[in-house]
């Protein structure tokens, strides 16, 4: 898979995406419907997060996850588990999830949901600025506390798109309050 790494900066303690998510989308007319069809061009990674979050097509996995690994990884000090970000949308298998899942497999980190989102407000992809994702992120994000032994680790957070960052700042605000979590870094596989 090829990627075009970008450096991301937040409240997070370094964060890294694969590759921005469409190249680019051009409106080519409505359907019978009067719905606007587009002819959309993605990355690698934008049409491999696109398969699998909306046609379901989990052979996707693998490669996200191998593409984080070898692209992302190398630029991160070490980290003691994966952080899957709460999923927004009710899915029987979340995207992010099995993302995370599948890259604790090849690395060998335990894997652990530490974020639960309660649903309120319209959806984050419909909103555009940072402000009103601050908003109808307010008070949504909660902290799961999974892990039972002693000790504190580096975590790294998995998202599947960034976008104004609010959310990851939002996630790692909840994880610095669980005395478990040392540095966290991201790795989100888009950017829009």
């Amino acid at each position: 898979m090829r990627v075009n790494i970008k450096k991301i900066f937040g409240k997070f303690d370094l964060g890294f995406v694969l590759d921005k998510h469409s190249l680019y989308s051009i409106p080519t007319g409505h359907d019978e419907y009067g719905h606007m069809l587009f002819d959309t061009r993605r990355s690698d990674a934008g049409e491999a997060l696109y398969q699998l979050k909306y046609r379901q097509q989990w052979q996707y996995v693998l490669p996200l996850a191998r593409a984080i690994q070898s692209s992302i990884l190398p630029l991160l000090p070490a980290f003691g588990l994966i952080i899957p970000m709460a999923a927004s949308a009710g899915r029987a298998v979340q995207p992010v999830t099995a993302v995370a899942d599948m890259l604790g497999q090849i690395t060998g980190k335990p894997v652990f949901e530490l974020l639960r989102k309660t649903a309120s407000g319209p959806a984050l992809k419909d909103l555009h600025v940072r402000s009103e994702k601050e908003v109808a992120l307010a008070g949504t994000l909660t902290l799961n506390r999974l892990i039972t032994n002693t000790g504190r680790w580096n975590a790294l957070l998995l998202d599947d798109l960034y976008h104004t960052g609010a959310t990851l700042d939002a996630a790692s605000d909840v994880l610095r309050t669980y005395e478990k979590i040392g540095q966290i870094y991201v790795a989100a596989l888009t950017w829009r």
